[in-house]
C-alpha cells in the first residue's frame, strides 16, 4: 500500500536507522509497574478493558498473564495460567466486530514442551483443540491480520520462521500451517505494521532491524535489512498513524525508545526515567484512549535496581513532542474487507489464485495435489514411519522428533537439582574404582555461581562457588610440582578469567594453593566456552577458551617446582564464519580440535599451537538436513583404534543430539533425542545445551559407558517444571546400541577400557 508508493527495494535497503537529522528528546517516567516476575515479551489486548500480556519465565510460577492497563500501579493481575510451564512468547489475536462471540484469542507457546495454545479473551479459558506442537526453541511470536481479515502468528526461532492461520469454526480453533522459512538472524524482537503490510524483526547484540511483507502466500518472503539502530535493539513495534500509508516504527534499546517515520527518518528518542539502571526489552504500544492514559501507553518488560516485571509508561505529550498527531482510533479488529484468498476450490487447504484456465492452487504446508486434497509428511516419515495427515507422521517404535528422524532413549537417572541456570557437565573417571566416578556440572548465573559434584545416581556430593563458569573440561595426571593431580577447568565470566580447581583422589574439589588457580585473559576479552587439550606428540597441556565474537585463546598450562600454576598464551585465531562460538572438545588422539558455531555448523581445527591460522573442515551444516541451530555442546567417545570413535554434538534448538564418525570425513551417524523415562519419573531433555560421555564402563551402573546431557527446563512428575535445571544420565549402550540402529553395530567400536591418564 502506502509502503510500495514511497520506497523501491533498493531504497529500503539503503535507508538507515541511525540517518543524521534533528532529533527530539523526551523523556516518559515509568507511569505503572506490574508486582514481580521474571519477564521479556510484551503484548498488547484491545479489549473492554485493555490488557497487558506478559510472559513468566520463571520454572517455579510460569505461564503468561494478563494485567489491566487503566489500574494504578501495582498494576491489577486479571490472569495468570496454572503454574509450573515456563512461557517465552505470548501475543493477542483480535476477532471481529462481525461475530456474534468475540474471537479474540491469547497465543502462548511453553518452552519445555513446545505446544502453541490458544486462550480465548477475556475469559481466559484454553480452546483445547488448538493445542498444536510445534519442536523447536522459540524467541518471537507476532500476529498479523491480513487485508481480508484472516489472522496469522508468526512464529522466531533458531535462523527460522514459522507461519500459522489462526482457522476457527463454531466449535473448533486450530492452527494451519502455511509454510516455514529460514532468516539470517534469530529474532528476540518482531512488530506488524498493518498499514505498511511490513514485518520487522530484530535479534539480540545486534543493532540492525529487518523486515519483510506480510502476504497471504506459500512463498518466502524477501527478507531486508533496514539499517542500523545507535545501540543494541531490545525490542520493536508499530504505532499505526490516521495517516494513510504512514506507521511510526518503535526501536528500544536500553532505556531509549527510538521513534521513526517513513522513510526511516529518527524523529526522535523517548528516553525512560523515574529509576536506576532501567532496562526494557519486549516493547510494544497500546494505542487505545483510556480514563488514566488518553494517548495510550508504551508496554515494556523492566528491569531496574528496585524492579523487575512488566511497566507501562504514557504517551501523553511524548507523541505531541515528537511532532505527531495521536491516533486512539487505531482498530485492531478491522481488516480491509478484501475477499478471502482461500477457497473450496483448493479444499480450504491453500490460496486460490485466478489464472486463464481457472483458479491455481498453493497449498498450505502438508497438503500437495491439485486442489490441495491430498497431505504428505516432511521426507515421508524419513523412512520410520507413516505418514497420517498434514506433515503428521505415527512413529515406528523407538523412532520420534522431527518428522520421525531421531532415536528416542531414555536416562535411567538426573541429577539432583542445583542451581537456575545449567550448562554444561563432565565425567570424572575415578582412578581406584570407576563404579566411584563423578559428574561435575556448571551453574553460571551470578546466583548459585559454581560448580556441582554428583555421584553416578545424580546424589549431589559438593558445590564450590566459582565466577559464573559456562564449560568445564578436566585435565588427567597433570604435574603440579613434585606431585600428579586431576584438574577440572572452566572460564569464568564473572570476572572473565581462566577457572582451575583439583580434583581429590574421592572426586571432591578443591582450590589451588596460592591462588594459581584462577588466570587472567587479555583485557577486553569476555570468555564464554572452553576446553582442554594434551598434545600426544609434546604431552604439553593446553587450555581453550573463547569470547563470542568467535576469536579463540590457546593458552600453554605449566606448573612451578613450587606447584603454582602459570599459564601462557601461545596463539590466537578466529574460529568458525563469524558466528558465535562456545561448546568444544578436543581429540587428544589426533591432534583435533572440534567447535559449536551455534547458528551454523561444527568445524574441526588442528588442535596444535604450530599454525597461526588454522584453516576450519566443516564436518556438519545447519540446514544440511541433520543439523539445527543451535549448535551447542560437543563430546568425543573414544574408539579401539584412533579413526574409531565418535562426535557428538547437541542441536539446542530441537533438544536432540547428533552422532558423527570421529574419523574424517566424519559421517553423519544418527540423531537422538532424551525422552520421558517409561515409569515416569525422569523427564525428557528441552532447551538443552552441554553433553559429556564416555565409553569406560562405570561399574555396575554404566557398565557400557555414559552419557550426560544438560535439561533447561526440569519438568516435574507432578506436574509444573524445576526452578533449577539438572543432568540426565543415559547409559552409552542406549544410544549407540538402540533397537533402532543396533544394526549398525556402533558399540563395537568403542573402546570400553579408554584410560585418559594412559
Amino acid at each position: 500500500m502506502g509502503f510500495r508508493r514511497r520506497f523501491t527495494a533498493a531504497a529500503l535497503l539503503a535507508a538507515s536507522l541511525s540517518a543524521c537529522v534533528a532529533a527530539a528528546d523526551v523523556e516518559i517516567p515509568v507511569s505503572a509497574l506490574t508486582a514481580e516476575v521474571e519477564s521479556d515479551w510484551t503484548s498488547v489486548y484491545y479489549g473492554k478493558t485493555p490488557l497487558l500480556l506478559g510472559n513468566d519465565g520463571s520454572a517455579a510460577t510460569g505461564g503468561w498473564r494478563a494485567w489491566n492497563i487503566d489500574s494504578a500501579s501495582p498494576l491489577t493481575q486479571a490472569h495468570a495460567e496454572a503454574p509450573g510451564r515456563r512461557t517465552k512468547l505470548v501475543t493477542a489475536i483480535h476477532g471481529s466486530h462481525d461475530d456474534k462471540k468475540s474471537s479474540a484469542l491469547a497465543v502462548s507457546i511453553g518452552q519445555p514442551d513446545s505446544i502453541l495454545r490458544a486462550w480465548e479473551l477475556s475469559s481466559f479459558d484454553e480452546v483445547k483443540s488448538a493445542r498444536t506442537t510445534v519442536l523447536g526453541d522459540w524467541s518471537a511470536l507476532c500476529s498479523w491480520k491480513s487485508p481480508t481479515g484472516g489472522d496469522y502468528v508468526y512464529l522466531f526461532g533458531k535462523k527460522q520462521a514459522k507461519v500459522f492461520l489462526v482457522r476457527k469454526d463454531k466449535k473448533d480453533t486450530e492452527f494451519v500451517e502455511i509454510q516455514s522459512f529460514g532468516l539470517p538472524i534469530e529474532p528476540s524482537g518482531c512488530a506488524t505494521s498493518p498499514t505498511l503490510g511490513k514485518m520487522f524483526f530484530s535479534a539480540d547484540d545486534d543493532k540492525d532491524v529487518y523486515v519483510f511483507t506480510l502476504a497471504e502466500s506459500t512463498s518466502a518472503p524477501v527478507i531486508g535489512k533496514i539499517g542500523e539502530a545507535e545501540d543494541d535493539v531490545t525490542g520493536v513495534a508499530a504505532y499505526v498513524s490516521s495517516t494513510p500509508g504512514v506507521d511510526y516504527l518503535l526501536v528500544a534499546m536500553k532505556d531509549t525508545v527510538a521513534v521513526y517515520a517513513p522513510p526511516f527518518k529518527l524523529l526522535g528518542n523517548l528516553k525512560l526515567v523515574g529509576h536506576e539502571d532501567i532496562e526494557i526489552q519486549g516493547l510494544n504500544v497500546y494505542q487505545g484512549a483510556t480514563s488514566k492514559y488518553p494517548s495510550g501507553v508504551l508496554t515494556y518488560a523492566i528491569e531496574a535496581e528496585d524492579i523487575t516485571g512488566f511497566g507501562v509508561s504514557s504517551l501523553d505529550g511524548a507523541i505531541q513532542a515528537l511532532g505527531l498527531k495521536v491516533n486512539t482510533k487505531y482498530d485492531p479488529t478491522v481488516g480491509c474487507g478484501k475477499p478471502s484468498t482461500i477457497c473450496s476450490a483448493c479444499s480450504n487447504n491453500g490460496f486460490c489464485t485466478k489464472n486463464g484456465k481457472g483458479i491455481e492452487c498453493s497449498c498450505f504446508a502438508g497438503f500437495t495435489g491439485k486442489s490441495c486434497k491430498a497431505y504428505t509428511c516432511e521426507d515421508n516419515c524419513s523412512g520410520n514411519g507413516k505418514c497420517v495427515g498434514p506433515n503428521e507422521c505415527k512413529c515406528n517404535a523407538g523412532w520420534g522428533g522431527l518428522h520421525c528422524s531421531f532415536v528416542l532413549v531414555q536416562s535411567v537417572a538426573e541429577t539432583e537439582a542445583n542451581g537456575g541456570d545449567g550448562d554444561d557437565p563432565a565425567i570424572w573417571i575415578s582412578p581406584a574404582d570407576r563404579g566411584q566416578s563423578r559428574i561435575i556440572t556448571t551453574t553460571k548465573s551470578a546466583h548459585g555461581a559454581g560448580l556441582g559434584v554428583f555421584d553416578l545416581s545424580g546424589k549431589l556430593l559438593q558445590t564450590i562457588p566459582a565466577g559464573e563458569p559456562n564449560n568445564v573440561d578436566i585435565i588427567y595426571n597433570f604435574p603440579l610440582g613434585s606431585r600428579k593431580v586431576d584438574l577440572a577447568y572452566a572460564a569464568c565470566r564473572a570476572d572473565n578469567t581462566l577457572c582451575l580447581f583439583e580434583i581429590t583422589p574421592n572426586g571432591s574439589l578443591a582450590p589451588l594453593p596460592s591462588g594459581s588457580g584462577t588466570h587472567p585473559t587479555p583485557k577486553g576479552f569476555k570468555v564464554y566456552g572452553s576446553c582442554t587439550y594434551r598434545s600426544p606428540s609434546t604431552h604439553k597441556q593446553y587450555l581453550f577458551v573463547n569470547s563470542k565474537t568467535s576469536l579463540y585463546l590457546q593458552y600453554e598450562l605449566s606448573s612451578l617446582p613450587n606447584g603454582t600454576l602459570t599459564t601462557t598464551l601461545v596463539r590466537s585465531f578466529p574460529a568458525g564464519s563469524g558466528g558465535q562460538v562456545e561448546g568444544c572438545v578436543a581429540d587428544e588422539e589426533n591432534g583435533y580440535l572440534f567447535v559449536g558455531e551455534e547458528p551454523y555448523a561444527l568445524w574441526r581445527y588442528d588442535a596444535e599451537p604450530t599454525e597461526a591460522a588454522p584453516k576450519g573442515v566443516v564436518v556438519g551444516t545447519v540446514g544440511d538436513g541433520h543439523m539445527r541451530a543451535d549448535v551447542e555442546g560437543v563430546t568425543l567417545v573414544y574408539g579401539k583404534k584412533r579413526d574409531e570413535g565418535y562426535i557428538i554434538v547437541s542441536n539446542q534448538g530441537v533438544s536432540a543430539y547428533n552422532v558423527y564418525r570421529r574419523a574424517a570425513p566424519h559421517e553423519f551417524v544418527m540423531t537422538f533425542t532424551v525422552e520421558w523415562s517409561g515409569d515416569g519419573k525422569v523427564d525428557g531433555v528441552s532447551n538443552t545445551d552441554g553433553i559429556a560421555a564416555v565409553g569406560t564402563g562405570l561399574g555396575d551402573k554404566f557398565p557400557g559407558g555414559l552419557v550426560v546431557v544438560h535439561d533447561d527446563a526440569n519438568e516435574l512428575t507432578g506436574g509444573g517444571t524445576s526452578a533449577e535445571a539438572s543432568f540426565k544420565l543415559v547409559p552409552l549402550e542406549r544410544v549407540l546400541g538402540a533397537e533402532a540402529v543396533k544394526k549398525l553395530g556402533l558399540m563395537a567400536e568403542v573402546d570400553e577400557n579408554w584410560d585418559p591418564r594412559a
